[in-house]
């Protein structure tokens, strides 16, 4: 699969004043499943920094859904 520079940027939100893309994305770009995907970082978590992965709150959620919203109308 091939994946512009503007497909990619449009996979980057922002959480906790951090750049964050989703599972989901990551595991596209791979050409994996997602479970997959969060199955190897679980394990090999010794691999990764402590702030490699987290898991949203209810507020931070509603916040990237706003966020991809937002993307989705400017990219359209």
């Amino acid at each position: 699969m091939k994946v512009d520079i503007q497909q990619i940027d449009n996979m980057i939100f922002i959480i906790r004043n951090k750049k964050v893309m989703l599972d989901s994305d990551l595991a596209k770009l791979y050409g994996v499943e997602v479970k997959r995907l969060n199955e190897q970082v679980r394990r090999n978590i010794d691999r990764f920094s402590s702030d490699f992965m987290f898991e949203c709150n209810s507020s931070e959620l509603a916040d990237l859904r706003s966020q991809i919203a937002t993307t989705n109308d400017l990219s359209v």
